[in-house]
């Protein structure tokens, strides 16, 4: 794996994760990680980031940044618990996922949604990123699993038209309990139905706004990389054309025979680079001739 070292200032997504997983082998490992110094666990990542990214960043660098992801995916964490936490019963997965970007967005101070997927997949095992939920589950059916034993009679126990009590309902028989658990459960279905399109509109336009933010930092990305090529190009340039005027402008008068003939011939190619640049190839056997 190799990253551009033209671009020390921007991290990609592909440093991060890198930065992630050798963070994870090093002070994870169960055999050397408990008892590793500090400063030996970040020159060890420093030396594995740079052999497998042929960057040349500090270990300053590395350890600013790894401060910073760590400081996102504690965030992120805390959101997956609250969601969690709040699951419903119905849900999957996926709106667990809605939830937490939403508890993100609200705690993220300016940053609407999560973009660190990748290294969160990478950190998410690790003892200090574990979720552990503390709520209980909290269940939505509107109908019991089971109901109670109907009475197969359908009638009334008789009861005194002078008794202050209330005379409780009938019981309804078991062909009309089994229709109304069907409606209820159609019911159940379509409102679960409704809820799974929602939640799948917005987990949509999460992914949409996340591509969209990539697509964002590629183009800024590339954008820098040109331009970088492009200083590095003129100030080349620049420097070799300030190495040509002081080679054609160099006194050697006072010089022996083999320097002025050595000073000569960086002269004679000067010439012919720039002839040659300007007119193309043709014009330049007059630089051959020893008399000039």
């Amino acid at each position: 794996m190799a990253f551009s070292q033209e671009t020390e200032g921007a991290w990609s997504i592909m440093e991060d994760v890198l930065l992630c997983e050798i963070w994870v082998q090093i002070s994870h490992d169960p055999i050397s990680g408990n008892e590793m110094k500090f400063s030996q666990m970040w020159k060890k990542i420093l030396h594995e980031f740079v052999e497998r990214s042929g960057s040349t960043r500090t270990e300053s660098a590395l350890s600013s940044r790894l401060k910073l992801l760590n400081k996102e995916l504690g965030k992120w964490r805390d959101a997956l618990t609250k969601a969690m936490n709040n699951h419903a019963s119905g849900e999957n997965l996926s709106n667990e996922i809605v939830q937490a970007q939403m508890w993100y967005g609200a705690t993220g101070q300016g940053k609407k949604n999560f973009n660190h997927t990748q290294c969160w997949e990478v950190v998410k095992h690790c003892k200090r990123f574990s979720i552990i939920p503390t709520a209980p589950t909290v269940v939505l059916n509107e109908t019991p699993l089971h109901d109670s034993q109907a009475s197969d009679s359908p009638m009334e126990s008789p009861m005194s038209e002078d008794s202050p009590i209330e005379k409780e309902p009938r019981p309804i028989g078991r062909k009309a309990a089994k229709a109304k658990r069907g409606i209820n459960s159609t019911s159940n279905t379509s409102k679960f139905l409704e809820e799974i399109a929602r939640q799948s509109a917005l987990r949509i336009e999460i992914d949409k706004k996340v591509q969209e933010d990539d697509r964002a930092m590629a183009i800024e990305f590339a954008k820098e990389r040109e331009y970088v090529c492009k200083e590095r190009e003129y100030q080349r340039k620049e420097n070799e054309e300030k190495k040509d005027r002081e080679t054609m402008a160099m006194d050697t008068s006072h010089m022996s025979p083999e320097t002025k003939q050595y000073w000569k011939l960086e002269r004679k190619a000067i010439m012919r680079r720039r002839l040659f640049r300007d007119d193309g190839p043709s014009n330049t056997d007059w630089l051959n001739d020893e008399n000039h």
